[in-house]
């Protein structure tokens, strides 16, 4: 059950430290927010705005808050394939999935990448500022990024193979969210906002930045979106060649960096979800563990208190600089045990060792007001940026 700080922010995660209240507490205290600010049981520490936190504002929106990873969400496919039948060793799989999912920071195809002319086209580049970026968007789509980003192939409770992917809008996404997010700062002091933090500078509804933010913003929600689709298809070619058989019987897309218009309450909204994923009734979502761990499928409940949303994952407990001051690459191997991942590169990978994340199966307890699990996977094979 949520906790509730005051009457503007109610949480509903048991491991929270005082730091993450504090700057929630600032954002909930903006005026432009109406209610309360909901924190996900995988809230902590982020540039401005909490990760694991569910903004709701009225005719405005903060730019930091949906962060500079514009629409980065997460795609699972189920396969019509189970364990017993995997190939003996998924090594050569790894490999394949390298070659056609290229990662890691500012990563790209040296030609365009497959599809991105044909959906560049058809989805026009919403301001100037996204125009001039659209070389990289076209270099970038169907590549995977670093960081948290992965493909895994996991498994689920039923011994059903699931093919799971992490990742967002790239370079474009990052390029256009600071620079939006450089503009509200300086327009937030020209109008001396007097705000808590820069970070929380925001655009008002019926303005110009607040146009061009919104254009740019739900066009790099949609090149996230067929970002992913677009690498689970290519990942899918090598999966079922591999196999040698196979097909995909359902795929769930979903953000959980984004914003949209909603009406809670018969009052329309901006729900931002920064690190988060909208869990209204039936709504299907994916929340992932860390690399070692566990991940869910699960169905909303349209939980109101919550702005109908749900956390995006296990969440950070701790920073990636004291995850590389706590752990080792050894460490690191320890607990990918079992698992095809990068093992060779286990020095760069160090910071997103399991046990710098919150326990996953604790933040699904959590939540258990806001989603119901439909399957409960473990990776098999793992596959990171560095």
């Amino acid at each position: 059950m949520p906790t509730a700080f005051n009457d503007r922010l109610i949480s509903w995660a048991s491991e929270i430290d005082p730091q993450t209240i504090n700057q929630a507490e600032k954002t909930a205290r903006l005026p432009i927010v109406h209610g309360h600010v909901a924190l996900m049981p995988d809230a902590h520490l982020g540039i401005g705005a909490t990760v694991g936190s569910v903004i709701p504002t009225e005719n405005a929106v903060i730019p930091a808050a949906v962060g500079v990873d514009i629409g980065c969400g997460m795609v699972a496919a189920e396969l019509d394939v189970v364990e017993d039948q995997l190939p003996d060793t998924l090594e050569p799989l790894l490999a394949r999935i390298e070659q056609v999912v290229p990662a890691g920071v500012g990563k790209g195809h040296n030609t365009a990448a497959h599809n991105a002319d044909l959906w560049l086209a058809a989805h026009k580049p919403a301001t100037e500022l996204a125009v001039d970026q659209a070389s990289k968007a076209a270099k970038q789509f169907g590549t995977l990024g670093s960081g948290n980003h992965f493909l895994e192939l996991c498994v689920d409770e039923r011994a059903r193979v699931w093919v799971v992917l992490h990742s967002g809008s790239r370079g474009i996404g990052n390029k256009l969210a600071t620079m939006h997010i450089s503009t509200a700062r300086r327009l937030a002091k020209e109008l001396e906002l007097r705000l808590e933090d820069p970070d929380l500078a925001y655009f008002v509804e019926g303005t110009p930045q607040f146009q061009a933010y919104i254009a740019d913003m739900l066009w790099a929600q949609e090149y996230a979106r067929a970002n992913r689709d677009q690498m689970m298809d290519n990942a899918m070619r090598e999966v079922f060649a591999s196999f040698g058989f196979g097909r995909e019987t359902q795929r769930i897309n979903c953000h959980h960096n984004f914003t949209q218009r909603e009406v809670h309450n018969d009052r329309e909204l901006w729900i931002t979800r920064k690190g988060a994923i909208k869990a209204d009734v039936g709504d299907l979502g994916v929340i992932p563990g860390s690399m070692g761990t566990r991940s869910y499928i699960v169905r909303g409940k349209g939980n109101a208190a919550s702005w109908t949303s749900c956390s995006h994952g296990a969440g950070r407990r701790h920073s990636r600089t004291k995850a590389k001051k706590l752990f080792d690459a050894a460490d690191l191997a320890e607990q990918m045990q079992g698992k095809v991942w990068l093992a060779n590169r286990a020095d760069r990978l160090v910071d997103e060792i399991p046990a710098a994340y919150k326990d996953i199966d604790a933040v699904m307890a959590d939540q258990a007001d806001l989603v119901e699990v439909l399957h409960t996977m473990h990776q098999v094979l793992n596959y990171k940026g560095t």
